[in-house]
Order: structure tokens, then C-alpha cells, then sequence
């Protein structure tokens, strides 16, 4: 029995969060594996809203074990902050001893970064999320086990600052306080010490003790920094192998894969997006859907199903299933499209190309349904939201296991 793996395929927002919820009910262990807080995975249960960012959504299951893994960047502040919500977490959550430290430096050199960049800006969160995991691959970043000693990780912060005078002077970043990042890093070593494991032997024991592991990507497989559509990615890899990888498991550990994708297509943020709707469609299916970034609070680029994309992304992943979510939300429309391929240097191609900014969509159209929000049963749906969702399993070569039609947790056909 290995690792399940669930893997957005779009470009992140896809509803991975109910997908993961709706699932880890029959889980032991949920796992974070990558990114930081600029992940935001909402979950409705019982009319209550949570916004998780950093927490595994296994945290709702009192059955779950949730780890944040090796690969993923922690913002000290922002996990506190989070952890304040819920109740009895020790020995139900665990950090990487691994996992590398988003510190306060990193969320002001992104910002100062976007603003430089001007009209050429990426459309980062500013979380700092890419200037950790480049200190991680300068070699000079700083992991969560130096936290257990507070006065070293001083001295290395304040050495850091020392050295790169020039370079944070230019970002306009004030050298901390001696005194005070001593006091804030132990307030954080005393709260954090009970949670601070080696998680990856805790994996391999629960491997060998065959326990049930699902592990939950973030962001989406289009965002990834070598496959997505650079340099509009985020910083780490978003696939199923990269989420292996950053949780110390090879892909001998791995069970099925299980992509997520929206009925329609959204994205935050800069970069090609082929199937975008700046008109009526894509104003309606924003307020419809409620298309407003967890993390950010900032609105959704609204489109079409992009097939081409989403059997790109479901190639890479080795995708065994799909979950289409928010399917509700196209109810009402006269005609729906689907992407079925790309129109590129005058010809029409199936491929994704890597100036995907030059590839306009071919649609294929459908006529529109009503009444498929709230339904649990896959027969109970309108017949043409049926063909729709029949056409994308054939452009996608993917078979579509879950169907979501509510944000509510039990609003999920299972087929």
C-alpha cells in the first residue's frame, strides 16, 4: 500500500481542500509536501468555513495525523496564527525538522522584487515565498531544527545581515534587533518544540506498518517551476513526483495519483492563460463561483476548460483518476466551451507549447443545464452537464472518479 497523492492540475484554486476532506476521513496520515503560505485550501463542513494554509486538511478528522513536510516553507507568524483555530493539536500535527524557515526578511525582499519589476511583475502572493526557497538553493537558508536553538539562529540571522549589507540595504530591509529576535525566536522554540519531528521516519514506519498516507499538493501542475509556464510559476515543483520528493519518499512509495480541476478554469496572477474570458462569461462564472484568492483576496482570471492543458498536466502527474469540482457554478449558462486544442503558428496542435501566450483556444460548445447544484448522484444530473462532463474524460484521457457540486462536504458525486 503506498502514498495516494492528491495533485491540482490547472492552475492551483482547483478545490483541493474538499477533495482532501472528503477523503481523509478514511486516512491515517494527510501530508503537506511543498509551497508555504501562499497555498489556501478552503473547506466547508457544517456550514463553517475554514481556510487552511500551512495545515494539512486532515486537520478537520480527528482520526489524522497531519504532517507539514520537508519540502514546505513555514512562516513562524503565519502557523501560529493558524494553529489558534483549533483545538488538541499535539500529536495530531508534526513539522519537518527538514522544512526551512519563511522568515519576515523574505516576505519584504518579494514584495520590493514585484514592485521592481514593475509592468513585468510575476503576480507573486508576498509571502516570501520565492526568496526562501532561493536562500534554500543558495545554500543559506535556515530549517525549522535550528529553531530548537534559539541563541544560535540568532547569531546566524544577525551574521546574515552582516554579510549582505549591500543587498539588504538596496531592499530597504532594517538589520532586526538583537534583543528582540532573540525573545520572538524562543517565544517560537517553546511553542513549536512538542511539534518538531524527523517526519519522514515517522512516514517510513507508517509505511511499513501499513498505514494509510495521503499526501495534498499545493498550488497547481501549470504553476510548476520547471513544467508550468515560466517564469509565471511558483517556486517549487507541484507535481506528484515533487510531492514524494518532499516528503523523503520515492516513487516505489507511491499509490494512486488523484488530479483535481475546476468544471471551468481560473488563475491569479500573470501569465499565458489561452482559455480566459474577459467578458460577460468570465465576469459571471467570478461572482458565481466567488472567485476571490484564499491567501490573497485578490479576484480570479475567469475561462473555459482548457483540456489541452489539463491532459498535459494529468501526462505528468500519472494521473489514475480526476476530481471535477464546482460544477454548480456553470448551471444557468445558455452554452458552456470546452478548449479541445490550441491554434499555433497556424495550425492546430494538442500539445502546450512553451510561449503558450502565442496559442489561441478551439472550442468545442455545449448547450447549458440547470439544477446540478447540490445533487449526489451522477444519474440525478441534467443531461447535458452529463455530455460535458463525458467530453472532457475523452479530451483529457483521464477518468473523472468525483464530481463536486456544492462547497459543501457531502455535495460530492462518487462514481
Amino acid at each position: 500500500m503506498g502514498a495516494d497523492i492528491i495533485i491540482g492540475v490547472q492552475w492551483g484554486d482547483e478545490g483541493k481542500g474538499k477533495i482532501v476532506d472528503r477523503l481523509c476521513r478514511d486516512y491515517d496520515f494527510v501530508c503537506r509536501s511543498a509551497g508555504g503560505h501562499n497555498a489556501g485550501h478552503t473547506i466547508w463542513a457544517n456550514g463553517k468555513r475554514y481556510a487552511l494554509h500551512l495545515i494539512p486538511s486532515g486537520v478537520l478528522h480527528k482520526n489524522c495525523v497531519n504532517i507539514i513536510g520537508d519540502g514546505v516553507v513555514i512562516s513562524l507568524e503565519a502557523l501560529t496564527e493558524e494553529m489558534k483555530a483549533f483545538e488538541d493539536l499535539k500529536g495530531r500535527l508534526f513539522i519537518s525538522q527538514k522544512a526551512h524557515l519563511n522568515l519576515k526578511y523574505h516576505s519584504l525582499m518579494d514584495i520590493s522584487r514585484e514592485k521592481m519589476r514593475g509592468k513585468n511583475a510575476i503576480g507573486t502572493t508576498g509571502r516570501g515565498i520565492g526568496p526562501c526557497y532561493a536562500d534554500k538553493i543558495l545554500r543559506v537558508g535556515h530549517r525549522v531544527f535550528e529553531l530548537l536553538n534559539p541563541n544560535k539562529l540568532c547569531d546566524d540571522i544577525i551574521s546574515d545581515f552582516e554579510m549582505n549589507e549591500a543587498i539588504f540595504k538596496a531592499f530597504d530591509i532594517e538589520k532586526p534587533n538583537k534583543k528582540e529576535l532573540l525573545s520572538e525566536l524562543q517565544k517560537y522554540c517553546d511553542f513549536f518544540k512538542p511539534f518538531i519531528k524527523d517526519t519522514t521516519s515517522m512516514l517510513y514506519d507508517a509505511l511499513e506498518k501499513d498505514k494509510k498516507i495521503l499526501i495534498e499538493g499545493a498550488q497547481g501542475t501549470m504553476l510548476d517551476i520547471d513544467h508550468g509556464t515560466y517564469p509565471f510559476v511558483t517556486s517549487s515543483s507541484t507535481t506528484s513526483c515533487g510531492a514524494l520528493n518532499g516528503l523523503g519518499l520515492n516513487s516505489k512509495d507511491s499509490g494512486k495519483v488523484i488530479g483535481v480541476a475546476k468544471a471551468y478554469t481560473t488563475r491569479v496572477g500573470n501569465g499565458a492563460f489561452p482559455s480566459e474570458d474577459t467578458g460577460e462569461y468570465g465576469q459571471k462564472i467570478s461572482k458565481i463561483g466567488n472567485e476571490i484568492g484564499t491567501s490573497t483576496g485578490r479576484a480570479r482570471r475567469c475561462g473555459h476548460f482548457d483540456a489541452v492543458a489539463v491532459r498535459y498536466a494529468s501526462r505528468l502527474n500519472g494521473l489514475d483518476e480526476l476530481a471535477l469540482m464546482k460544477l454548480d457554478v456553470l448551471d444557468g449558462f445558455k452554452t458552456v466551451k470546452i478548449c479541445k486544442a490550441y491554434e499555433y503558428n497556424g495550425e492546430e496542435v494538442s500539445f502546450v507549447p512553451n510561449d503558450l501566450e502565442n496559442a489561441k483556444p478551439i472550442y468545442e460548445e455545449f448547450d447549458g443545464w440547470d439544477k446540478s447544484a447540490g445533487v449526489r448522484n451522477f444519474k440525478d444530473l441534467p443531461s447535458n452537464a452529463k455530455k460535458y462532463i463525458s467530453r472532457i474524460e475523452e479530451l483529457i484521457k483521464t477518468k473523472i472518479k468525483y464530481i463536486s457540486t456544492s462547497p459543501e462536504r457531502e455535495d460530492t458525486i462518487v462514481l
